[in-house]
């Protein structure tokens, strides 16, 4: 199974319509918070049909409309909580927002895989069998625009930049 992976749009509609055009073969999404406005999620909910998973992040507003949109989308899961422990693919993920936690998540060895964002910075790392990922930003203030794929099958995540 083949997850996209994005955080930080902070409401860029042009670069996540670029990212979205990119993720051929993605079978789910798994969004690491701050979409920022309703109208984000609900051309990242229209714009991918597979299943979605959003934490939030400590930029989304309007708490009510974000969850009033996912609940529009069979297919979009919010989590209005700090983090959203999925499985994919037979592997169990960790989606949280903030470094810190991933951090603290990661080494109890309870996940395949730790995604996380906050920071806008792409990073790939491992803690023993866990991968520990943020996959940058989709806004594309602080450089290069990216997202990764994570395959389940080889655990292990490419970046993609547009």
């Amino acid at each position: 199974m083949k997850i996209a992976v994005l955080s930080d749009v902070h409401d860029n509609i042009w670069n996540l319509r670029k990212a979205l055009a990119r993720m051929e073969g993605a079978d789910a999404m798994l969004f690491c918070g701050d979409l920022c406005a309703p109208f984000s999620l609900k051309m990242l909910a229209e714009g991918f049909g597979g299943p979605i998973h959003v934490v939030r992040g400590n930029n989304d507003g309007d708490m009510f409309l974000l969850l009033r949109v996912a609940s529009q989308h069979e297919h979009v899961t919010f989590y209005a909580e700090a983090m959203a422990d999925v499985t994919l693919g037979d592997r169990r993920i960790a989606v949280v927002h903030y470094p810190h936690l991933a951090q603290a998540i990661a080494p109890s060895g309870k996940y395949d895989a730790v995604f996380f964002g906050h920071s806008h910075q792409a990073a790939k790392k491992w803690e023993e069998r866990t991968l520990v990922l943020n996959p940058g930003e989709v806004m594309g203030r602080f450089g290069k625009a990216t997202f990764a794929l994570y395959d389940t099958e080889a655990h292990d995540a490419d970046f993609v930049e547009f």
